[in-house]
């Protein structure tokens, strides 16, 4: 009969997603290198491995050889948190031990201060017998030893025996050492780069990689995390494929007959909706309706709104006879304004997840992609990110329904997103001149995996609510924007009136 192994023990960061990122946490009794510059979140991030700790009980170890004991403790009462039964040594070199005219008769002088401040380390660990370690930082090591084979050495000999006390450490590195340290990243278990960049305009983005962790799976690639009054924030990137599943195509009514004749008996679950027009042409109108049909069949639906407030909004609502206040107090709908200066996209991409997977939300509304995409143009492959998105809301059967703002009235429109790769179902309303007024038309240009009609409607914004009209059978050219009137009897094409 064969031993079967054991999985390796592992522990909690004390960061939500981080633990989400790396299948529960970090493997037991490994060393750890923390790499970012100066203000991305090494200490904060710190700071949550060493909390959690203490939260199970264990011993933790804060060896600090830049920031002093009471610096840490001021940090972390920004964040409310107490740093009692956290063990601090403080190694900070003195100005003397620094000064290059220093002269020993026997020893350079890095050469003595960097071994006394090892020994240190090494009694205190001994005598304390931690289970969770952290040095901050590794510049200060490298201050000490004064060149870099003296400071690799050093490292791998505190690798060596902190795993033979099995102490699981992480070492905090500000990159002051100039380029990436290949040699110390071999060493190190797992690797996580911290980074924060400043975009032209809005607040700071950080973003967390994990460049490695040896002997275990995890999610990959770039995830957004903010600092905030709870420390660090992380927002996993989201992957469709980790939670594959077939979700229901149940359809679901507008409560338009003619809107929903045009879509075959309307929206399904686990599908996207793109509606796309010029302004004013009623996109947002329409997806309320369609909101307000959930509410009434007793179904929650989230509205995250990029171009407007939730007030503006309610009272246009209200104007087409679409009752939505009643709903929104009631809880059934939740309307969320979005900065987009002030929130990452992968945040958002967790609050719009989380409407669904805690919030219980079968419909969700993105209005519009515009604001979504203008506000952030520094973040690259956005669409990439939002194609994700949809796909993680279809598998938890989600109706979401996208609106795009199209360029131009009158005439060819044309849209500054290419989104309609993305939607499952495609629908345009377009303006169009017709007897000295000035119309509105719906059609379905697309539905993946269902019948739709395909002809074009004009289109009715009321006090009494949305109407969608008899077919538009007499006119040839409504979606340029100028169609001509056809007389059937006789086959003649005539300008309309003006």
């Amino acid at each position: 009969m064969t031993d079967q192994k054991r999985p390796p023990e592992r522990l909690t960061t004390g960061v939500a997603g981080l633990d989400e990122i790396l299948n529960g946490g970090l493997l037991a009794n490994r060393l750890y290198l923390i790499e970012g510059l100066p203000g991305s979140g090494k200490t904060t991030l710190g700071l949550h491995f060493l909390l959690e700790g203490v939260r199970q009980g264990e011993r933790v170890l804060y060896v600090t050889l830049s920031e002093t004991e009471e610096e840490l403790r001021s940090g972390a009462a920004s964040h409310g948190w107490s740093l009692d039964g956290v063990r601090f040594r403080e190694f900070i070199p003195s100005e003397d031990s620094l000064r290059p005219d220093q002269q020993y008769t026997v020893f350079h002088p890095s050469e003595v201060e960097l071994s006394q401040t090892i020994n240190a380390i090494l009694e205190e660990a001994e005598k304390f017998q931690p289970t969770r370690v952290i040095f901050d930082s590794l510049s200060g090591l490298r201050l000490l030893a004064g060149n870099a084979f003296r400071y690799r050495l050093q490292v791998l000999a505190l690798k060596q025996f902190f795993a033979r006390l099995g102490c699981t450490v992480l070492l905090i590195d500000d990159r002051s050492g100039g380029e990436e340290d290949r040699q110390l990243r071999s060493v190190a278990s797992g690797i996580f780069v911290l980074e924060q960049l400043h975009p032209a305009y809005g607040s700071e983005r950080r973003r967390l990689c994990v460049v490695k962790h040896r002997g275990t799976t995890y999610r990959g690639g770039f995830h957004d995390f903010a600092i905030r009054r709870e420390g660090l924030v992380l927002f996993p990137r989201p992957v469709a494929v980790l939670a594959r599943r077939v979700s229901s195509r149940e359809t679901l009514g507008s409560g338009i007959t003619g809107l929903d004749t045009l879509l075959g008996g309307g929206i399904q679950r686990g599908t996207s909706t793109l509606v796309s027009g010029p302004p004013g042409t009623g996109k947002s109108s329409l997806a309320m309706q369609i909101v307000a049909a959930a509410a009434k069949r007793g179904e929650r639906a989230a509205v995250f709104l990029f171009d407007e407030s939730p007030t503006t909004l309610l009272t246009r609502a209200r104007g087409l006879g679409i009752p939505l206040e009643e709903d929104v107090e009631g809880g059934r709908v939740h309307l969320r304004q979005v900065d987009p200066a002030e929130m990452a996209p992968g945040e958002f991409a967790r609050d719009a997840l989380a409407e669904a997977q805690s919030g219980g939300a079968t419909v969700v509304v993105i209005d519009s992609l515009n604001g979504y995409l203008y506000a952030m143009p520094e973040e690259k492959f956005l669409i990439a990110q939002l194609h994700e998105l949809l796909t993680c809301l279809a598998q938890l059967g989600v109706a979401t329904i996208l609106i795009s703002v199209q360029h131009g009235l009158i005439g060819p429109a044309n849209s500054p997103i290419d989104a309609s790769y993305l939607a499952d179902t495609v629908v345009q309303l377009r303006y169009f001149e017709l007897d000295g007024e000035v119309r509105q038309a719906i059609s379905v240009t697309k539905k993946r995996g269902g019948r739709h009609e395909r002809t074009i409607r004009e289109f009715f914004l009321e006090a009494g609510g949305i109407r969608v009209g008899e077919p538009l059978r007499r006119f040839r050219g409504v979606l340029t924007g100028i169609p001509e009137r056809l007389d059937q009897a006789h086959g003649i094409v005539d300008a309309p009136d003006s």
